[in-house]
């Protein structure tokens, strides 16, 4: 499957659980907008190069979009419509008050200087200004992107539509961003992560060890949360490699040596394990934070975590997420499990609306009590409507399938009320 093609497949599994009509699923199962637009600049080399970036908004029947924009060479059409639809459904499931969108631009920010990635971030916010706004669509940090670039796209916005502190979230606090938005979706992760230890009876924190594949943003912030909270983690891993310590890692020591060596491979008293053997390691929880796809029907066989929490979006493929509620394994959905960043992206939009700002404990109190409340209506979903499987055509309800249904239902609510269905 396309990536698109694996999230609709979730989303028509939660058509059947809802019993939408056809109208319904045709309007749901689609994009509202779609733009690609090209940017061409003088990179400092000298030299002129095209780039191209995408804006996909899905829908916005529960009001304005919202979205990360990501820098990757993957950055195509296809995947950034298949985020712009898993961020419709995170959106509902949180209960914040914004649709679904996503943006992209295709180029490998590694090979290019910060003059350039600023000169990129300008042109591509010139390229889409006309199709955001804070009432409108509201960018966010993605993949490779940052509270800096949300800055370039704060002032290039504004040298055309006037100082619009709401046009986007993830900014840096001196320039009206939201305490705790840097480590919100990792510490989110661990928020629901507990939920969900708690429901299986896996014991106490100490008791539970975890594995987290990418140590960018939401993985390092997962794994300090979660060694802050007594879990023991086990293994991490970045592009560079990964590294295993059974009795549990010293995360701020791999901190520091991320922040010297550039990788967390080759810590001292470590052994070194390869992303792929990260995956497959025996441990109470997994959390695949970099990456979507990793977890597919040719490694899912292997995987031995009792619990995997997606840290990432759309990290386990659809025959894998088969095969594992096959086996008993817990998946925590991407939508639930990482919406704690555009959780507090609404705090922020809502603070700069208002021209407050929340004290960091407010924020993260709640942040907890958002995805707490979210994670518990799934339950409550799964078990009210476990008995109906048989409908259509299973013999289980998963967590998955749970909050899949309970936000395609409330975004159908919102659309069928304002005359879209």
């Amino acid at each position: 499957m396309t990536p698109f093609e694996a999230v609709n497949h979730f989303f028509q599994r939660a058509a059947a659980i809802d019993r939408l009509s056809d109208e319904a699923i045709d309007v749901l199962s689609g994009t509202f907008r779609e733009l690609r637009v090209q940017i061409a600049v003088r990179c400092e080399s000298g030299s002129r190069n095209v780039f191209y970036g995408y804006r996909v908004q899905h829908n916005a029947a529960r009001g304005p979009y919202k979205g990360g924009i990501r820098f990757h060479p993957d950055a195509d059409l296809e995947e950034v419509r298949a985020l712009a639809s898993l961020m419709t459904w995170k959106t509902a499931l949180v209960d914040v008050p914004f649709g679904g969108a996503k943006g992209g631009v295709q180029v490998d920010p590694i090979k290019l200087s910060t003059v350039d990635l600023e000169r990129i971030t300008r042109r591509y916010t010139e390229q889409i200004g006309h199709i955001i706004g804070p009432t409108r669509d509201i960018p966010a940090p993605d993949m490779n992107t940052n509270a800096q670039t949300m800055s370039w796209i704060l002032d290039q916005y504004g040298r055309r539509y006037g100082h619009t502190l709401g046009i986007v979230t993830g900014k840096p606090v001196v320039l009206g961003g939201s305490l705790g938005r840097e480590q919100a979706t990792g510490r989110g992760t661990v928020v629901v992560l507990d939920e969900a230890v708690r429901d299986l009876g896996l014991g106490v924190p100490s008791e539970v060890s975890v594995a987290i594949q990418g140590f960018g943003n939401v993985g390092s912030w997962a794994a300090v949360t979660a060694a802050e909270r007594g879990y023991r983690v086990v293994a991490v891993s970045d592009v560079g490699g990964g590294i295993h310590a059974p009795g549990g890692l010293d995360i701020e020591a791999v901190r520091v040596h991320l922040a010297e060596h550039g990788t967390v491979a080759d810590l001292p008293g470590t052994e070194p394990i390869s992303n792929d053997e990260l995956l497959e390691l025996d441990v109470d929880v997994l959390i695949p934070a970099a990456l979507g796809e990793v977890v597919t029907h040719d490694n899912a066989d292997r995987i031995r975590a009792r619990i995997v929490v997606e840290g990432a979006n759309h990290p386990v493929t659809p025959a894998a997420d088969e095969m594992l509620a096959e086996r008993g394994v817990v998946v925590v959905p991407d939508i639930l499990a990482n919406a704690g960043g555009v959780t507090v992206s609404y705090f922020e939009w809502v603070q700069n609306s208002q021209d407050l700002r929340w004290e960091l404990e407010d924020v993260n109190r709640r942040l907890d009590t958002k995805l707490q409340t979210a994670y518990q209506q799934c339950r409550r979903f799964q078990a009210e409507r476990a008995g109906e499987a048989k409908a259509w055509g299973g013999d289980r309800l998963t967590l998955r399938e749970a909050a899949f249904a309970l936000a395609v239902e409330r975004v159908a609510e919102a659309a069928t009320l304002r005359g879209y269905i």
